[in-house]
């Protein structure tokens, strides 16, 4: 582990220390809500476009972090007792030059990946066909970033011999310093494509951009085929000197390809390196699979290894799991599956997300081996412990013989067994009930027979919900929002039917402001799931005031009656000031006060004892329709009108606001003190920007493929036809699922197996049937039915509907399964 002082840090980032004491600095933060231990932690201040660390370092301070790196002190510098403030010119800086002075004090050798697709899957893999002969440290998950470098970097230590690293850009100029942190001497450039092409003027700078990762080193794996690659190598005189290592499938290079020869399963590769012929087999078929193994294989194959050996590792090149996966577990547990690598750096980001799952007091962790960590045992199972203690999990179940024996560094309830098959041996005799479980393993040990057998057991149909996409869309509404103004995020109907508690989870998480849901009992049950966000409830009915009082549930005040019979129940409870939301009809025809009404509810409000108006608001009718700006704008007008008059009258500061998702867009100017982000949290937008992305795949498998011959029908009613001798493919998947029957008989179509297949016939409740007809489609197939490749707009509009509609109408019988990097 790395150890540093303060004073370390200000030299080697050109900063001034502040106070500076003797501290030793083990850990890097730049996420207030990822502290490890506060004593030894240094917390970069980093300004981004839509947060600023400098924000959070009184309550970082309050709970024990005295090192910060700033380019601004505190305006009370003196009340911060015992602790050290660097300032620099930039934080971001700060921290890429103190992870490249890190990276500057080992020699042993470095392999740094970039390419537009690949670079954590070959990262893993070359983890994978290495870790037999070197101690690795890597890249945890896609750590590739401006930041996301130097934190990987700093994980370099003397008990590896072997670093791996990933770097990625997204604009000019970045690489250049991505570069000097890393400082590879051996590169892999995988491929390049299409992504983030917008920020670059052509795919020739894009590609020079991403080279210049590998002006330092000795030698770039690449495939001469990427015709821009290979040119702009040829071209470069940075690359000139480099030990050039390529393959292809049109020979003149180290490793031609000769034949790629795909089965149902697995992929036999035959190519000539160095005029000896060589042989392996992958378990993928796909195109991207092969090329990503093609790179590792011809670094195998430089480095020296055994053929033999290596025949034996591409032959078991393990699936990456990109993303970390949630979805519910047995007897009412929620089941994060993390259980492709087990390392220190991604037991940190897992446990992170295991601390996030509020909606269940108890936590526990089956966690194995720790597998070629360099470490001393001892010294790596009480760094373990410490983890596991400072994340306050309440159970670890520890699997593997090295773990086993490191037993009495864990203090809190525990048990161990040698093996996975032990483990599930003793299964029937653990009691899993009601807690959230973390499965992080290393690969040898197949805890997906563990995550298998916890597994609630439900049907094939499924709706993905991509938790960093949602994060992705957050964040771009924010880029629009002015300094200050808050979010109330809408989770009502199950989030868009989306999920309750598991997008509350993110969205505290993330601090936004408040959450709005629906009724009463929407908001009961993210409270007993542990949010403890403000919450808003949008239609309170009279029968629900009392649990909202217990519940800590903000109602909206939308008549006199409610207004009366609320204040009447408060002044019941204890008499103690209650926040409540006043509802404003400024053209909806919906609830809310009408303008004719507000001077009377003024005096209403005056003469209420314990009701605090909280925020004052307002619905637009038509905020998405730009025919419809006029009546638009006549709303906000009479908004600020009537809600002017009633802060006013009130004499203290009350939030307003009147904008929806298509309002946050399209009238930016009128966001007043907060907005409402509904449906553009999960990826619709009003005037079709690409930053948002869609967070929802509903999906299925193929259950049955048949045979069906000319002039027989197809479903109820007899209402498909074959008109030829035709393929048909039966998906479990119907109108009780929330697939609607207005898709039957070719109006609706799926996405199988790179092909676009129509629905044919009618739609059944539990399954349809699609004409798949000279495609090659088998059973067990993926299904899509709406999603990246279909996006659910396509549906709306075959369906004379709005994509609202679909996503809720997607039944709860549908099991989600949320994924997150």
């Amino acid at each position: 582990m790395p150890e540093y002082t303060i004073t370390d840090l200000a030299r080697h980032t050109s900063g001034k220390l502040y106070r500076g004491s003797g501290t030793v600095i083990r850990h890097l933060a730049i996420d207030s809500r990822k502290i490890f231990t506060a004593e030894d932690t240094a917390f970069f201040a980093i300004e981004g476009e839509r947060h600023d660390g400098h924000d959070y370092i009184s309550g970082l301070w309050e709970k024990g972090v005295k090192n910060f790196v700033v380019s601004r002190l505190p305006d009370k510098l003196e009340e911060y007792s015992n602790a050290n403030f660097v300032r620099v010119y930039s934080a971001l800086s700060a921290l890429q030059q103190f992870a490249a002075y890190h990276r500057n004090q080992y020699d042993y050798p470095v392999i740094g990946i970039t390419g537009s697709n690949g670079k954590t899957i070959v990262k893993e893999w070359i983890h994978h066909v290495l870790e037999d002969h070197y101690k690795i440290v890597r890249s945890p998950k896609s750590y590739n970033s401006q930041v996301g470098v130097p934190l990987s970097v700093w994980s370099m230590g003397n008990e590896y011999n072997l670093a791996v690293f990933e770097a990625g850009i997204s604009h000019p100029n970045e690489m250049s310093r991505l570069k000097n942190i890393i400082r590879p001497e051996i590169g892999i450039f995988t491929n390049i494509g299409e992504a983030h092409q917008e920020n670059f003027r052509d795919l020739s700078q894009k590609v020079d951009e991403k080279l210049q990762l590998f002006e330092e080193s000795e030698v770039l794996i690449y495939c001469k085929d990427h015709e821009q690659i290979h040119k702009r190598i040829r071209e470069s005189d940075q690359l000139k000197d480099k030990q050039l290592v390529s393959w292809s499938l049109e020979g003149c290079s180290d490793l031609n390809i000769e034949s790629i020869n795909r089965g149902n399963t697995h992929t036999t590769i035959e190519g000539e390196y160095h005029e000896h012929e060589v042989k392996v087999v992958i378990p993928y078929i796909d195109r991207g699979s092969i090329e990503n193994a093609i790179h590792v294989w011809l670094l195998m194959l430089h480095l020296g290894i055994d053929e033999k050996w290596i025949q034996q590792k591409m032959a078991d090149l393990p699936v990456v799991a990109m993303r970390l996966e949630m979805k519910k577990g047995i007897n009412h547990c929620t089941l994060i599956n993390d259980s492709y690598n087990s390392d220190l750096g991604s037991l940190d980001i897992a446990l992170n997300t295991l601390n996030q799952q509020n909606q269940h007091r108890k936590k526990t962790l089956i966690l194995s081996d720790i597998l070629q960590s360099g470490r001393e045992e001892r010294e790596l199972y009480n760094e373990v412990a410490d983890r596991v203690h400072r994340n306050k999990v309440d159970r670890l179940i520890g699997i593997g013989e090295a773990i086993s024996a490191n037993r009495d560094c864990f203090e809190l309830p525990k048990s161990f067994y040698s093996s996975t098959e032990q483990f599930m041996s003793a299964l029937s005799g653990q009691n899993f009930r009601n807690e959230a479980i973390l499965l992080k393993g290393s690969r040898k040990f197949y805890f997906e027979k563990i995550s298998h057998a916890l597994e609630e057991k439900m049907h094939q149909t499924l709706l993905e919900i991509d938790l960093d996409a949602m994060v992705n869309n957050l964040n771009y509404f924010r880029s629009i929002l002015k300094d200050g103004t808050r979010i109330m995020a809408m989770v009502k109907a199950f989030s868009y039917g989306s999920g309750t508690y598991e997008i509350a989870n993110v969205l505290q998480y993330q601090r936004v402001d408040y959450l709005g849901v629906a009724f009463a009992d929407e908001g009961v049950m993210l409270r007993e799931a542990g949010i403890t966000m403000p919450i808003v409830v949008m239609n309170p009915e009279e029968e629900s005031f009392g649990v909202m009082i217990d519940y800590d549930l903000e109602p909206e005040i939308y008549n006199f009656r409610v207004l009366g019979k609320f204040g009447e129940m408060v002044d019941n409870s204890g008499g103690k000031e209650y926040p409540v939301h006043v509802k404003l009809d400024t053209g909806m025809n919906r609830l809310g006060f009408k303008p004719r009404e507000v001077d009377t509810l003024i005096g209403q409000l005056i003469k209420q004892h314990y009701l605090k108006v909280h925020s004052v608001f307002s619905h637009l009718a038509a905020s998405n329709e730009s025919d419809q700006d006029k009546f638009t704008r006549s709303q906000i007008n009479l908004f600020e009108s009537l809600s002017d008059k009633i802060t006013m009258a009130l004499g203290y500061p009350v939030i307003r606001h009147i904008l929806n998702s298509a309002g946050i867009e399209r009238f930016p100017g009128y966001q007043y003190d907060m907005v409402r982000l509904g449906i553009g949290l999960y990826g619709i937008s009003a005037v079709d920007r690409n930053q948002l992305r869609n967070i929802s795949t509903f999906k299925s498998t193929v259950t049955q493929v048949k045979e069906v011959a000319e002039g027989s029908t197809i479903g109820y009613g007899r209402k498909g036809k074959a008109d030829r001798n035709m393929q048909i493919a039966v998906v479990p998947v119907g109108y009780a699922d929330g697939l609607s029957r207005a898709l039957s008989n070719g109006v609706g179509r799926f996405y199988i197996n790179g092909y676009y297949v129509p629905v044919v016939g009618d739609i059944c409740m539990d399954m349809c049937m699609v004409d798949i007809t000279n495609c090659d489609i088998k059973e067990g197939d993926e299904v899509i039915v709406f999603g990246d490749q279909i996006p659910v707009t396509e549906l709306a509009e075959k369906m004379g509907t709005i994509p609202y509609e679909i996503f809720t109408g997607i039944s709860e019988r549908v099991k989600r399964v949320y994924y997150q990097e």
